[in-house]
């Protein structure tokens, strides 16, 4: 199934393949804790940047692995490239279309101790 999100101004959009049924992880982390970030961690090859790559401005911190991208117009992080999968995408899905997604299966991670509980993230692919 293919989704549509985008930023909240739309200037950032993008296209993510992913069943209708999401399974979505919410983190306690600093950063997840703060934004409200609820994650859907895809391959490369699930995601497609739309638009907007000239709106984007990224952030990172600790390790620098992970790239948190934001719009520069209006601020929203709608996905980002995550430490736990430099490969892949982990795209927010409080900024998904909803009208193609069937439903919502959540988990929690205890980011806010990662080393410690990051294989059972890896765990999950």
């Amino acid at each position: 199934m293919k989704h549509q999100g985008s930023c909240h101004c739309g200037a950032v959009s993008f296209e993510v393949e992913a069943p209708a049924v999401i399974d979505a992880v919410r983190c306690n982390c600093s950063m997840c804790s703060m934004t409200g970030f609820v994650h859907l961690i895809v391959p490369g090859k699930n995601f497609t940047l739309q638009s907007g790559a000239d709106r984007i401005t990224t952030y990172s911190f600790n390790t620098h692995t992970a790239k948190h991208t934001f719009c520069s117009v209006c601020g929203v992080k709608s996905f980002y490239t995550p430490r736990s999968h430099p490969d892949g995408y982990s795209v927010n899905v409080n900024c998904l279309d909803m009208s193609t997604v069937e439903g919502i299966n959540y988990s929690d991670f205890d980011g806010a101790n990662w080393e410690a509980n990051i294989d059972s993230l890896k765990a999950k692919d």
